[in-house]
C-alpha cells in the first residue's frame, strides 16, 4: 500500500522551499520499475560523493554523462548487433536514461569507465560566500572611541 503525503499545508507556511517539495513530490511518484542498469551511490568523504553504475557491454562512446543545472544525466545507447539467433539473452543491452538529482553547489569531477563499471565522482563546492565566518567580538572597554557630541551651530562670519 503506498500513501502521498499532501505538502500544501507547508506551501502556505513556507517560503522559498518549491524546489525541496517538488523534489519530494517527484519522488513520490517515481515507481521502482525502472531498476535497470544497477548502480550505486556512496559518500566518500565530507563533500565528496562516487556514484557506480553497472553498464557492462557497453563502450565509452555508446555512454553519455552530462550535467543540466541540479540533474545529472547518465544515458547509453547501443546499436542492436544481430549475429545469430538469440536462444536466451541474459545481458542487458537495452537504451537507458538515468536521472539523479543534486544538491546546489555540487559538480561532476569525473567519470570513468572500467571493467564494466562506470564511476562518477562529484564533489560539494560551497562558494566562499556561503560558509560560515567568524566574527571577531570585542569588549566595550577596549574601544576608547570619543563620545558623541551634537554639533553646535556654525556662525559664519
Amino acid at each position: 500500500m503506498r500513501t502521498e503525503f499532501d505538502f500544501a499545508p507547508l506551501y502556505r507556511s513556507s517560503i522559498g522551499f518549491d524546489r525541496v517539495f517538488n523534489l519530494l513530490n517527484n519522488a513520490q511518484r517515481l515507481h521502482a520499475i525502472d531498476n535497470w542498469p544497477p548502480y550505486d551511490i556512496v559518500k566518500t568523504g565530507e563533500d565528496d560523493y562516487r556514484i557506480t553504475m553497472a553498464v557492462a557491454g557497453f563502450a565509452e562512446g555508446e555512454l553519455d554523462v552530462t550535467q543540466e543545472r541540479n540533474v545529472l544525466v547518465v544515458k547509453g545507447g547501443r546499436a542492436d548487433k544481430q549475429e545469430g539467433e538469440y536462444l536466451h539473452r541474459g545481458i542487458g543491452s537495452q537504451s537507458f536514461e538515468r536521472r539523479f538529482e543534486l544538491a546546489d553547489h555540487v559538480k561532476v569531477e569525473t567519470a570513468k569507465l572500467a571493467n564494466g563499471l562506470l564511476s562518477i565522482a562529484l564533489r560539494r563546492e560551497i562558494p566562499e560566500a556561503m560558509k560560515p565566518r567568524q566574527i571577531a567580538i570585542s569588549s566595550g572597554l577596549s574601544d576608547q572611541t570619543a563620545p558623541l557630541q551634537i554639533e553646535a551651530e556654525k556662525q559664519v562670519a
